[in-house]
């Protein structure tokens, strides 16, 4: 009897288990049309850093910046190289970079680089004001400003 059961316990677990492994994931295929609507105030802007964290300005080689188009591609440099990837924007304020890309110049200030890039791979929200861009981390803390290069 205790063989049986025994059996049958595992059985069931390895039925779940199975039926865990054989489900799909989700779709994460990108849709037909723009990525982002065209008229949403980061697109077709150039915003260059202002800080990072909510007090540090960076001395770079070049001032690091990015340009978001309505395809959802991102442009732009990270104050030593140039910079390429995805973006998304969605409802409250949610963004999200992926497949940042840089090339691999050296400069002096590769470290503030990649604390660049890695702000923009962290950014979880952000927040418009007048001409400025704030991004937030998952844990609401500010990782960084922005300025419109208009």
């Amino acid at each position: 009897m205790k063989t049986r059961l025994g059996r049958a316990l595992l059985l069931v677990l390895a039925a779940a288990t199975l039926a865990a492994c054989g489900s799909q994931p989700a779709d994460t295929t990108r849709r037909d049309g723009p990525a982002v609507a065209s008229d949403h105030p980061v697109v077709g802007q150039r915003w260059n850093l202002l800080l990072v964290g909510t007090d540090e300005r960076l001395a770079m080689p070049s001032t690091p910046h990015f340009i978001v188009s309505p395809d959802g591609r991102v442009t732009g440099s990270d104050g030593c190289n140039t910079l390429n990837g995805r973006v998304q924007l969605d409802e409250g304020n949610r963004i999200q970079f992926s497949q940042l890309s840089t090339t691999r110049m050296a400069c002096p200030q590769l470290d503030d680089a990649r604390r660049v890039t890695g702000m923009m791979e962290n950014a979880y929200r952000f927040l418009i004001d007048h001409d400025r861009l704030v991004f937030f981390g998952p844990d609401q803390r500010v990782l960084g400003g922005w300025r419109k290069a208009n």
